[in-house]
């Protein structure tokens, strides 16, 4: 969930979440029949609570999840004004998040987590132009560069030296630049996340008005220098719920090692106390 139009104040899916949390249990999710999407074919739907896993999840080594949710964001991050985490990534142990702040941030932040707990952050200064909005964080195959987008109707995508694991990246402390960015070559919409497939490839979740994920075509991989994505539509995500309303699209990750995409999906209210995380495999 990415905060709308400024820092979407606590955001339409948050004002409604942290009132219904304490409600006794979730609701049960509709279930619905697996259908194919043009060359993914889903397998599965499970669901993760919503105040720790609605932001966006990654997959480890092992194959276990990572989640993120409102709730995930660590105490003294958010007194240090950073209210927001994005869709994760984990690249060679490392966990990568995305983070913004208020309405008048002039920053951005992205937190490194070491295999063995220890978390860097480094920051990003605003350059000329740039929302303050930071959805997600997702690392290249060969682990070089970072991948992160903004919000609203964008034809870019933000690429960085990624920390701790490029040799270029900056030591903390100092501003993290941008690298040549990622010119697309159509408008997308309300990015909440990226994972890359391989070197030239990333799904994208869209919260669009069509909810669907997305798949840029790179012209070649990442090298720090400016490449243009072609964008394509790969299929709709699944909107299944008992309540009615309107469906947010969330995080997306790709799990190279077992071949599993997974997409995210808040219901409407009082559903969207449970997020569906709904798996594909290709073919």
């Amino acid at each position: 969930m990415q905060i709308r139009s400024t820092t979407r104040t606590t955001r339409r899916t948050a004002r409604r979440l942290f009132t219904l949390a304490a409600a006794s249990g979730a609701l049960l999710l509709a279930a619905g029949t697996a259908t194919a999407a043009p060359g993914w074919t889903e397998t599965g739907t499970t669901h993760v609570g919503s105040l720790t896993g609605s932001q966006g999840l990654a997959s480890r080594a092992d194959g276990s999840l990572l989640h993120r949710g409102l709730a995930s964001v660590p105490l003294d991050l958010r007194i240090a004004g950073w209210t927001h985490v994005g869709d994760p990534d984990i690249a060679r142990g490392y966990t990568f998040d995305a983070y913004q702040g208020g309405d008048d941030a002039t920053k951005k932040m992205y937190a490194v987590t070491a295999p063995d707990g220890t978390r860097t952050t480094y920051e990003h200064a605003l350059d000329q132009g740039e929302l303050l909005n930071n959805s997600f964080a997702t690392v290249s195959p060969d682990a070089q560069w970072l991948v992160s987008g903004e919000w609203g109707t964008m034809r870019r995508l933000q690429v960085f030296p990624a920390p701790v694991l490029n040799p270029s990246a900056p030591r903390p402390g100092t501003n993290l630049p941008q690298a040549g960015q990622i010119s697309l070559d159509r408008p997308v919409d309300d990015i909440q996340g990226c994972d890359f497939t391989d070197a030239t490839h990333l799904l994208c979740s869209s919260d669009g008005a069509t909810k669907e994920v997305l798949e840029v075509t790179l012209e070649h991989a990442l090298d720090g220098a400016p490449v243009a994505g072609h964008v394509a539509s790969a299929f709709p995500v699944p909107q299944r719920s008992i309540c009615s309303g309107t469906f947010e699209s969330e995080g997306i990750d790709y799990d190279a090692e077992r071949g599993t995409l997974r997409v995210e999906m808040v219901p409407p209210s009082p559903c969207l106390v449970t997020t569906a995380v709904i798996a594909y495999r290709k073919g």
